[in-house]
Protein backbone atom coordinates (compact mmCIF):
# COMPACT_ATOMS: atom_id res chain seq x y z
CA UNK A 1 0.00 0.00 0.00
CA UNK A 2 1.17 3.51 -0.70
CA UNK A 3 1.66 4.90 2.81
CA UNK A 4 0.40 8.44 2.08
CA UNK A 5 -2.42 7.62 -0.31
CA UNK A 6 -5.86 8.67 0.88
CA UNK A 7 -9.31 7.97 -0.45
CA UNK A 8 -11.81 10.76 -0.91
CA UNK A 9 -13.29 9.80 2.44
CA UNK A 10 -9.94 10.21 4.16
CA UNK A 11 -9.25 6.51 4.68
CA UNK A 12 -6.05 4.93 3.33
CA UNK A 13 -6.42 2.98 0.10
CA UNK A 14 -5.67 -0.69 0.53
CA UNK A 15 -3.78 -1.03 -2.74
CA UNK A 16 -0.78 0.26 -4.65
CA UNK A 17 -2.09 2.80 -7.16
CA UNK A 18 0.86 2.39 -9.52
CA UNK A 19 0.42 -1.38 -9.60
CA UNK A 20 -3.32 -0.94 -10.07
CA UNK A 21 -2.76 1.14 -13.21
CA UNK A 22 -0.25 -1.42 -14.50
CA UNK A 23 -2.71 -4.27 -13.92
CA UNK A 24 -5.53 -2.34 -15.59
CA UNK A 25 -3.31 -1.49 -18.55
CA UNK A 26 -2.59 -5.18 -19.14
CA UNK A 27 -6.28 -6.09 -18.95
CA UNK A 28 -7.43 -3.30 -21.26
CA UNK A 29 -4.56 -4.02 -23.66
CA UNK A 30 -5.52 -7.69 -23.86
CA UNK A 31 -9.31 -7.43 -23.96
CA UNK A 32 -10.15 -3.85 -24.96
CA UNK A 33 -12.14 -1.32 -22.98
CA UNK A 34 -15.53 -2.95 -23.46
CA UNK A 35 -14.11 -6.41 -22.84
CA UNK A 36 -13.13 -5.54 -19.26
CA UNK A 37 -15.74 -4.99 -16.56
CA UNK A 38 -15.40 -3.15 -13.27
CA UNK A 39 -15.65 -6.57 -11.65
CA UNK A 40 -12.71 -7.82 -13.72
CA UNK A 41 -10.67 -4.80 -12.66
CA UNK A 42 -11.46 -4.98 -8.96
CA UNK A 43 -10.79 -8.72 -8.87
CA UNK A 44 -7.43 -8.37 -10.62
CA UNK A 45 -6.37 -5.38 -8.51
CA UNK A 46 -7.74 -6.85 -5.29
CA UNK A 47 -10.04 -4.02 -4.21
CA UNK A 48 -13.75 -3.29 -3.88
CA UNK A 49 -15.56 -1.09 -6.44
CA UNK A 50 -15.86 1.89 -4.06
CA UNK A 51 -12.07 2.00 -3.77
CA UNK A 52 -11.68 1.96 -7.54
CA UNK A 53 -14.16 4.82 -7.95
CA UNK A 54 -12.54 6.77 -5.12
CA UNK A 55 -9.12 6.44 -6.73
CA UNK A 56 -9.93 6.90 -10.43
CA UNK A 57 -13.43 8.37 -10.59
CA UNK A 58 -14.70 5.77 -13.03
CA UNK A 59 -13.68 2.86 -15.23
CA UNK A 60 -13.08 5.42 -18.00
CA UNK A 61 -10.76 7.39 -15.73
CA UNK A 62 -8.73 4.30 -15.01
CA UNK A 63 -8.63 3.47 -18.73
CA UNK A 64 -7.19 6.87 -19.54
CA UNK A 65 -4.53 6.48 -16.87
CA UNK A 66 -3.74 3.05 -18.31
CA UNK A 67 -3.40 4.60 -21.78
CA UNK A 68 -1.05 7.24 -20.42
CA UNK A 69 1.04 4.51 -18.78
CA UNK A 70 1.16 2.58 -22.06
CA UNK A 71 2.17 5.60 -24.15
CA UNK A 72 4.84 6.68 -21.69
CA UNK A 73 6.45 3.25 -21.55
CA UNK A 74 5.67 0.32 -23.82
CA UNK A 75 3.77 2.17 -26.51
CA UNK A 76 6.02 5.14 -27.12
CA UNK A 77 7.49 5.47 -30.60
CA UNK A 78 11.28 5.52 -30.46
CA UNK A 79 12.28 8.07 -33.09
CA UNK A 80 16.01 7.92 -32.38
CA UNK A 81 16.72 5.13 -34.91
CA UNK A 82 14.72 7.07 -37.49
CA UNK A 83 16.69 10.25 -36.83
CA UNK A 84 19.99 8.52 -37.59
CA UNK A 85 18.83 6.96 -40.87
CA UNK A 86 20.58 8.01 -44.07
CA UNK A 87 17.61 7.79 -46.45
CA UNK A 88 13.84 8.02 -46.38
CA UNK A 89 13.52 4.30 -47.15
CA UNK A 90 15.84 3.45 -44.27
CA UNK A 91 13.86 5.69 -41.94
CA UNK A 92 10.64 3.92 -42.94
CA UNK A 93 12.26 0.53 -42.42
CA UNK A 94 13.43 1.41 -38.92
CA UNK A 95 10.05 2.78 -37.94
CA UNK A 96 8.08 -0.22 -39.20
CA UNK A 97 10.51 -2.79 -37.86
CA UNK A 98 10.21 -1.13 -34.47
CA UNK A 99 6.42 -1.43 -34.75
CA UNK A 100 6.65 -5.12 -35.67
CA UNK A 101 9.01 -5.76 -32.78
CA UNK A 102 6.66 -4.04 -30.35
CA UNK A 103 3.55 -6.04 -31.28
CA UNK A 104 5.35 -9.41 -31.42
CA UNK A 105 7.48 -9.04 -28.29
CA UNK A 106 7.09 -12.24 -26.21
CA UNK A 107 6.48 -10.30 -22.98
CA UNK A 108 3.75 -8.07 -24.42
CA UNK A 109 0.28 -8.35 -25.87
CA UNK A 110 0.18 -8.89 -29.62
CA UNK A 111 -1.29 -5.53 -30.52
CA UNK A 112 -0.85 -1.80 -30.02
CA UNK A 113 -3.20 -0.46 -27.35
CA UNK A 114 -3.46 2.89 -29.15
CA UNK A 115 -3.39 1.88 -32.84
CA UNK A 116 -6.20 -0.64 -32.55
CA UNK A 117 -7.97 0.70 -29.47
CA UNK A 118 -11.73 1.48 -29.64
CA UNK A 119 -11.95 1.70 -33.42
CA UNK A 120 -15.53 0.54 -32.85
CA UNK A 121 -17.46 0.99 -29.61
CA UNK A 122 -20.83 1.64 -27.99
CA UNK A 123 -22.06 5.24 -28.42
CA UNK A 124 -21.80 5.72 -24.66
CA UNK A 125 -18.03 5.48 -25.04
CA UNK A 126 -17.69 7.97 -27.90
CA UNK A 127 -15.61 10.37 -25.79
CA UNK A 128 -13.01 7.68 -25.14
CA UNK A 129 -12.99 6.75 -28.82
CA UNK A 130 -12.31 10.40 -29.71
CA UNK A 131 -9.46 10.43 -27.21
CA UNK A 132 -7.91 7.40 -28.92
CA UNK A 133 -8.35 9.06 -32.31
CA UNK A 134 -6.57 12.15 -30.97
CA UNK A 135 -3.70 10.00 -29.70
CA UNK A 136 -3.41 8.30 -33.09
CA UNK A 137 -3.34 11.67 -34.82
CA UNK A 138 -0.60 12.82 -32.46
CA UNK A 139 1.36 9.71 -33.45
CA UNK A 140 0.92 10.63 -37.12
CA UNK A 141 2.26 14.13 -36.46
CA UNK A 142 5.31 12.73 -34.63
CA UNK A 143 6.04 10.45 -37.55
CA UNK A 144 5.71 13.33 -40.04
CA UNK A 145 8.09 15.39 -37.94
CA UNK A 146 10.59 12.53 -37.82
CA UNK A 147 10.44 12.16 -41.61
CA UNK A 148 10.82 15.89 -42.26
CA UNK A 149 14.63 15.73 -42.76
CA UNK A 150 14.13 13.26 -45.63
CA UNK A 151 11.23 14.80 -47.55
CA UNK A 152 9.33 18.02 -48.06
CA UNK A 153 6.43 18.77 -45.74
CA UNK A 154 3.74 17.53 -48.12
CA UNK A 155 5.43 14.21 -48.81
CA UNK A 156 6.30 13.66 -45.14
CA UNK A 157 2.69 14.30 -44.15
CA UNK A 158 1.24 11.95 -46.76
CA UNK A 159 3.73 9.22 -45.94
CA UNK A 160 3.10 9.59 -42.21
CA UNK A 161 -0.62 9.01 -42.74
CA UNK A 162 0.15 5.97 -44.87
CA UNK A 163 2.54 4.61 -42.26
CA UNK A 164 -0.01 5.02 -39.45
CA UNK A 165 -2.48 3.00 -41.55
CA UNK A 166 0.15 0.31 -42.14
CA UNK A 167 1.04 0.21 -38.44
CA UNK A 168 -2.64 -0.17 -37.53
CA UNK A 169 -2.83 -3.10 -39.95
CA UNK A 170 0.30 -4.63 -38.46
CA UNK A 171 -1.23 -4.36 -34.99
CA UNK A 172 -4.44 -6.08 -36.07
CA UNK A 173 -2.62 -8.83 -37.98
CA UNK A 174 -0.36 -9.47 -34.99
CA UNK A 175 -3.49 -9.80 -32.83
CA UNK A 176 -4.82 -12.30 -35.34
CA UNK A 177 -1.66 -14.40 -35.02
CA UNK A 178 0.58 -13.26 -37.89
CA UNK A 179 4.22 -14.21 -37.30
CA UNK A 180 7.09 -11.71 -37.18
CA UNK A 181 8.30 -13.10 -40.52
CA UNK A 182 4.90 -12.51 -42.12
CA UNK A 183 4.74 -8.99 -40.77
CA UNK A 184 8.28 -8.36 -42.00
CA UNK A 185 7.03 -9.02 -45.53
CA UNK A 186 4.74 -5.99 -45.13
CA UNK A 187 7.76 -3.94 -44.06
CA UNK A 188 9.78 -5.07 -47.09
CA UNK A 189 6.98 -4.21 -49.51
CA UNK A 190 6.52 -0.79 -47.96
CA UNK A 191 10.24 -0.02 -47.96
CA UNK A 192 10.58 -1.17 -51.58
CA UNK A 193 7.76 1.15 -52.61
CA UNK A 194 9.32 4.13 -50.82
CA UNK A 195 12.75 3.37 -52.30
CA UNK A 196 11.34 3.06 -55.82
CA UNK A 197 9.47 6.33 -55.52
CA UNK A 198 12.54 8.07 -54.14
CA UNK A 199 14.81 6.79 -56.91
CA UNK A 200 12.27 8.01 -59.44
CA UNK A 201 12.96 11.60 -58.52
CA UNK A 202 11.67 12.04 -54.99
CA UNK A 203 13.85 13.26 -52.17
CA UNK A 204 15.53 10.25 -50.55
CA UNK A 205 18.72 11.37 -48.81
CA UNK A 206 18.98 13.62 -45.79
CA UNK A 207 19.53 17.14 -46.95
CA UNK A 208 19.17 16.21 -50.63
Amino acid sequence: MEPDAKSRGGRPWSFDRDMAVETAMRLFWRHGYEGVSVGDLTKAIGIAPPSLYAAFGSKAGLYQEALNRYEQSLGSLDMMPVASAATLAEAVRRLLESAVGAVTHPDRERSCMVSSGMTACHPDHAALARDLATRRDAMRKRIAQALAPFADAGEAGRLARHLVAVMQGISIQAKDGASPAELQEIVEDMVAGVAARSSGGGQSHRGA
